[in-house]
């Protein structure tokens, strides 16, 4: 996608299936064009995306990417900016 987005990964679906979760994840990120950033928006239950998510998409993407762990949004879930760097 050659703009930046947002994909909601809030559901109840994803609380209870964190592989779930991560692969959708890595599926936005391959869908975010070269310079363009994807928010992802992960379920208040699972916290600071940080603690589970951003060291997956580093394993995955390498250098690739650079992330950085937005806020808790008004929605209660947490927002995670993954910018497509290379």
């Amino acid at each position: 996608m050659e703009k930046n987005w947002s994909i909601s990964l809030e559901h109840s679906n994803y609380t209870s299936d964190l592989e779930l979760l991560i692969n959708d994840a890595m599926a936005a990120v391959s869908q975010t064009a070269k310079g363009y950033y994807v928010n992802i928006v992960t379920p208040a239950e699972l916290g600071n995306p940080d603690n589970y998510l951003t060291e997956a998409l580093i394993i995955y993407f390498g250098n690739k990417v650079d992330s950085q762990f937005i806020n808790q949004c008004g929605c209660g879930g947490y927002v995670l900016r993954v910018w497509k760097s290379k």
